[in-house]
């Protein structure tokens, strides 16, 4: 028996009548939640038990007693696909209809694989499997069809910045979008996380609009603010949408570890990120579109207070949130 089963749920303490009340003014439709969620930096606010590593499964049981958590980003899982026993795992430590934005294998988005690809002979090669629809669904979306469907909330396609040569020009990457999105099936719901300002363009906006996938707006090291997303005027393109506080804009995420770790508390408030998603999530109720909201540990130091932060400006009624 482990330390966590004898501190079983009916020890936790009760969540803080203050977040709970917080989580109450919260538009249905808006979900905040964090870009995965083993840290031990957040005991003593989102975690009462002590674990012995990861123990992610565990930690699920936790998180989604967090009043301000409606969804969570799995994102382990662009280095290697889930198991079916993983996401089985996860399935029985969430509550019902509880939905998660996964991010998909780097085996499918990933132009050039890294030096560290444990792919013999394609390191630091071109993949031959980008944008290879067969391969996704076989790889990726067979296990989730099988036994995490009523957590599928969306994939998050990450194409991380392409350079040189590996660039296509924005029409041709719209027509291999376009392509791939053709081949998926229309039971789940996708989101395209690009890495590239280049390729921030209309028709980009067009192959999204006509398959009905999601901008996903993202805080990152080369990347516009959320904010010059949200003006675009086309990013709004589906039923949906989803943000990724990840980076505040020209920093390394290397250099943002290094400071941030341990993550037990924000660091370096961002008062421009925190706006943007506020204006973010004022757009989103405006449209009545369902909105996926996550923040990383690295935007601000601790995810969870940028959470609190940005519900907060919005439950005191913040100009523009109005």
């Amino acid at each position: 028996m482990t330390q966590a089963d004898l501190f079983g749920p009916e020890a936790l303490p009760p969540p803080s009548p203050e977040l709970v009340q917080l989580g109450r003014g919260i538009p249905p439709g808006i979900r905040f939640g964090t870009s995965t969620w083993t840290y031990d930096g957040w005991f003593g606010d989102v975690y009462h038990r002590r674990y012995r590593g990861p123990q992610p499964a565990k930690r699920l049981e936790e998180y989604t007693r967090y009043p301000l958590f409606r969804t969570v980003g799995i994102d382990s899982v662009f280095y290697d696909p889930p198991s079916e026993e993983e996401l089985q795992s996860y399935a029985r430590a969430l509550p019902p209809a509880f939905p998660c934005v996964s991010k998909v294998w780097d085996r499918i988005t990933a132009m050039r694989l890294g030096q560290d690809s444990p792919q013999p002979g394609l390191a630091g090669m071109r993949n031959p499997d980008f944008l290879n629809a067969v391969r996704f669904k076989d790889n990726v979306l067979g296990a989730y069809s099988r036994v995490f469907r009523d957590h599928a909330g969306c994939f998050v396609f990450e194409f991380q910045a392409m350079r040189g040569k590996d660039l296509p020009d924005p029409l041709q990457w719209a027509d291999q979008l376009d392509d791939f999105l053709s081949e998926l099936p229309k039971d789940f719901r996708y989101a395209v996380e690009l890495r590239n300002p280049e390729l921030l363009t209309p028709v980009h906006g067009e192959v999204l609009k006509r398959h009905g996938v999601a901008h996903v707006f993202n805080s990152w090291t080369e990347m516009p603010p959320i904010g010059e997303q949200i003006d675009l005027g086309w990013t709004f393109p589906t039923a949906f949408t989803v943000a990724r506080a990840l980076l505040k804009p020209g920093r390394r995420y290397a250099d943002a570890v290094k400071q941030f770790q341990p993550y037990d508390r924000v660091q370096e408030p961002l008062r421009s990120l925190r706006q943007d998603l506020l204006r973010l999530v004022s757009e989103a109720h405006r449209r009545r579109v369902e909105a996926f909201i996550l923040a990383n540990n690295r935007a601000e130091g601790n995810a969870p207070g940028t959470i609190r932060a940005v519900a907060r400006m919005w439950v005191e009624g913040d100009a523009e949130a109005t």
